[in-house]
């Protein structure tokens, strides 16, 4: 028998259900054993003895479909207005925590429809709707969405002209860190027992790390790193500062060979004095465009540190200089693959090709 998605009959499989039906009443006026109707038709004996007892009782009424059950209980319109509301998420619901759970949505239809679903017709509904039990991605909640469609629309395609103005580079810049606890990453294990993971407990210190992203039309994507160890020695730096992303730009601009149209966030370490005057000073190859803040995914540059977390998740590091080094390696490979770093720059939608 064929079945939709959401759990129940296609109409070719109820045209084929009604078919048996129709054929074992032909079967039972003509006296046949449950047996024989069983293997002519492909269905269980005890199958066809409850149709057989059906008939007993009411006759070929009781045996035929009944047909549709009735119309749908949300039109097309609540339909769509559910949809909409389930967008907005939890949060707007009144829920702490945003997971739209089936109890959930069972009881925000019967906040906006005053209708009555079971959980299971809730699953069915969503499933027949196109939704599905999906692992979410995180948007920070200070995220301004005018401010990114903005710099979208606006900013970015004045920093493209720039940049194609000048015959130069545009470049997004974005820093990391990570400490001796590595990430978690996702591990079989047997059923109903979570995979252990061990870690150390003891050591400290930290890996900081800034990055540039490098496109241009016409030529290979380039990417360019720094990365600085903190070990909590005194006088010893905390991470990446200023100086070290000057010097991360001047090394970029001097293998780009060409102007540099920077795309950064409104980090404080970007605004301090000593960096504006840098800037106002190397105006004639560098012009800088801040991004809005919370917005790693219109930013290629964190889709390369979410690669370099992928490949140290779980890491058992014995010292901060095996994560240093494990750091290290994943942006090296990324250097000489400038496909992978075109794939970052797709996944945040902006086109530079234009």
């Amino acid at each position: 028998m064929r079945y939709a998605q959401g759990g129940g009959l296609t109409d070719a499989g109820r045209a084929a259900r009604g078919r048996v039906r129709v054929q074992a009443v032909e079967r039972f006026e003509g006296g046949q054993k449950n047996r024989e109707i069983a293997a002519a038709l492909r269905v269980s004996e005890r199958s066809v003895e409850r149709r057989r007892r059906q008939w007993r009782e009411r006759g070929e009424a009781g045996v035929l479909s009944k047909g549709s059950p009735g119309r749908p209980r949300l039109s097309d319109a609540q339909i769509a207005r559910l949809e909409r509301e389930l967008e907005r998420g939890p949060l707007a619901h009144g829920w702490a925590d945003q997971r739209w759970a089936l109890a959930r949505i069972k009881t925000l239809i019967g906040r906006l429809f005053h209708v009555s679903y079971t959980v299971e017709g809730t699953w069915l509904l969503l499933k027949r709707h196109g939704w599905s039990w999906q692992q979410p991605a995180r948007r920070a909640i200070e995220r301004d969405d005018a401010a990114v469609e903005g710099m979208e629309e606006g900013d970015l395609a004045a920093g493209k002209s720039t940049a194609a103005a000048c015959d130069g580079w545009i470049v997004f810049e974005d820093e990391a860190g990570q400490s001796m606890t590595p990430p978690r990453a996702r591990s079989w294990g047997r059923k109903g027992a979570t995979p252990l993971v061990r870690v150390r407990g003891r050591g400290s210190g930290r890996v900081s790390m800034a990055g540039l992203t490098c496109c241009k039309p016409g030529k290979r994507s380039r990417m360019f790193h720094s990365v600085r160890e903190y070990r909590g020695r005194k006088g010893e730096p905390k991470g990446i500062g200023w100086r070290d992303l000057r010097d991360l730009l001047v090394r970029a601009h001097i293998q780009l060979g060409g102007p540099i149209v920077l795309v950064w966030d409104n980090l404080r370490m970007h605004l301090v004095p000593p960096m504006r005057e840098f800037i106002a000073d190397h105006a004639d190859w560098l012009t800088v465009f801040q991004r809005p803040s919370y917005t790693p995914d219109s930013n290629p540059q964190e889709g390369i540190w979410s690669l370099v977390k992928r490949d140290i998740g779980n890491l058992a590091a014995a010292d901060l200089g095996q994560i240093t080094q494990a750091v290290k390696r994943k942006p090296k490979m990324v250097r000489y693959r400038p496909e992978v770093i075109n794939g970052r720059l797709a996944g945040t939608g902006l086109a530079l090709d234009a």
